[in-house]
């Protein structure tokens, strides 16, 4: 499904859900919900479209929206991954209250020990490969376990040796006995506990069993009083394993699990898995990567919380996975940006001129303004001078038709200052390329001096050779190729990834951005929305990272 626009009807099924509930009153509590992040990885804009979701529904009940880090694989997680996601939830603008699963390891513990008591499940000795071939396929029922009539008895002291670390890491697991004829395979005895040696980053070598997570989740969501389990629609089909825990745990008034389609970004990657292989085999430049769709990544390329959630409150809610085209975020960080931006002038790829008929040795001072659109944000002097730098595409020496910048013989404003017209073409003799123009400037067309006698039909900006100063520039594109549909099992990057993702600039800046701070958002004149990139913040030369493109690709209804 790609979705070009938000769709009304879609868009608060979830919420008309939780309304149901709360008119009839199901629960005698608040409506909670609840973001379950395993600390395994970095969040990105998928995570954020469904801490959107989870948020915002509980606002709009006045009820309680929890961070629960889902800690219970010792193998996967580490506190730096919960530190960084706390640290981009509360660069989000959210302090939500803070839940570890691993602080329920008893809990689980005991609903396990309980559904043995209640012969609701055994210890099975089955090897992975044995129990794949026992759970049978889509179309055949699957086979009991050898094990699956061991007495209550035995299964609990079974399981105890297992907490007490009598066997190694995965030669045993706890199974929930249910039903291995059922057509949703999620039913067919599934595991619920399982054997892991290793150092947990909390509870540290206090537990060698750890839950699976279909089964700490809804234990979890119980605890803590959530009432609406909202989670990706990949789930839908664990739900009814969800349920049945609960069930057979008589919970008094569980909570609901209730699912919506995940978030894809057209040209970008949104799974964790292939993230984490992008990072670590160097494809990227780390996980804070400006091209990346991690909050870090799109933090560090200059992109707004407000922007952020500017494109959540747009796209609404999916039923099902949807691709939204990443134009769509790029229309809402610009809207974002527009009336606070400050306005500059760069010169991405620098060409030189000299206006021979200006006083050589004299700067003089004019006002432009800081927004082009905000009047509030008032004014701001720049430097002008003899010796001047334009954008080598203002300038074509055979112009084709349409083409109203400088060529020889023609006349051009400069942004904030005079008239010019081009008088001599200097090239360089070896290669015939042009490295300079000579023009003359009429000193009576001054802007704001009320010279209206003629019109020209091109406004060019500029930065003085003597005050700008060199800056690079990273413009980033799509990390994707148009068109690319990664692989469920194997993606080739060297043949997906688009070279131009980033391209690099040497530029000329005017001298007030030496001054500029790091969350600082500026609007280069005719280029885009750009900021400091906080990687060489330390470094002789700064670096720009273009954040959005002043171009707006996508019109509300576009096929």
């Amino acid at each position: 499904m790609d979705l070009k626009v938000k769709k009304e009807e879609e868009s608060d099924y979830l919420t008309r859900q939780v309304k149901e509930d709360w008119d009839n009153s199901v629960y005698g509590r608040s409506i909670a919900t609840r973001f379950p992040s395993e600390p395994n990885g970095h969040l990105h804009i998928g995570s954020a479209y469904a801490i959107h979701i989870n948020q915002s529904i509980a606002s709009s009940f006045n009820g309680t929206f929890h961070l629960r880090f889902d800690d219970t694989n010792p193998l996967k997680e580490d506190i730096k991954y919960v530190d960084s996601i706390r640290e981009d939830i509360e660069w989000l603008g959210l302090h939500p209250p803070v839940y570890f699963g691993s602080d329920y390891s008893e809990r689980y513990y005991e609903a396990a020990t309980t559904l043995i008591l209640n012969g609701k499940a055994f210890v099975c000795d089955l090897t992975p490969e044995e129990m794949t071939v026992y759970r049978g396929t889509l179309t055949e029922p699957g086979t009991d376990s050898p094990y699956r009539n061991r007495s209550i008895e035995e299964n609990l002291k079974i399981f105890e040796q297992m907490k007490n670390g009598f066997y190694p890491s995965s030669s045993k697991v706890l199974r929930a006995k249910i039903d291995m004829s059922s057509p949703n395979m999620n039913l067919r005895d599934p595991i619920i506990y399982r054997i892991i040696h290793a150092e947990h980053y909390r509870t540290k070598n206090d537990w060698c069993i750890y839950p699976m997570y279909d089964f700490a989740h809804p234990i979890q969501d119980w605890i803590e009083g959530i009432t609406h389990s909202l989670c990706s629609a990949e789930f839908k089909d664990h739900r009814p394993l969800y349920e049945w825990i609960l069930s057979e745990l008589q919970a008094p008034e569980p909570p609901k699990q209730r699912e919506f389609g995940r978030l894809n970004l057209s040209g970008a990657v949104t799974s964790k898995r292939y993230l984490r292989e992008l990072v670590e085999d160097g494809y990227v430049d780390g996980w804070d990567d400006p091209r990346l769709s991690t909050l870090k990544g799109l933090r560090r390329r200059g992109v707004t919380p407000e922007g952020i959630q500017r494109f959540l409150n747009e796209i609404g809610i999916f039923r099902q996975n949807t691709t939204v085209d990443a134009a769509l975020l790029d229309q809402c960080i610009r809207q974002d940006l527009e009336d606070r931006a400050l306005t500059r002038m760069a010169v991405l790829e620098p060409l030189k001129i000299i206006i021979t008929n200006y006083p050589d040795q004299t700067t003089e001072m004019l006002e432009l303004k800081n927004n082009e659109s905000n009047e509030a944000m008032g004014s701001r002097e720049v430097a002008f001078s003899r010796v001047l730098y334009i954008e080598r595409e203002d300038f074509m020496e055979v112009p084709v038709a349409g083409f109203h910048r400088l060529s020889p013989g023609k006349e051009v404003r400069l942004k904030g200052a005079y008239f010019i017209t081009c008088e001599q073409v200097v090239k360089d003799p070896s290669t015939g390329e042009v490295t300079e123009l000579h023009c003359s400037y009429d000193p009576l067309t001054r802007s704001g001096s009320g010279f209206q006698a003629r019109k020209v039909k091109s406004t060019i900006h500029w930065v003085s050779a003597e005050h700008g100063f060199a800056a690079e520039i990273h413009l980033y594109n799509p990390l994707l190729k148009d068109g690319v549909i990664l692989s469920e099992s194997d993606n080739c990057w060297e043949e997906i990834i688009n070279p131009e993702s980033m391209v690099v600039k040497e530029a000329i800046l005017e001298p007030c951005l030496k001054n500029i701070r790091a969350d600082d958002k500026v609007q280069f004149i005719r280029h885009g929305y750009f900021c400091l990139d906080s990687k060489y913040a330390a470094e002789d030369k700064p670096v720009f990272n273009r954040i959005v493109s002043l171009k707006d690709t996508w019109k509300k209804g576009k096929a």
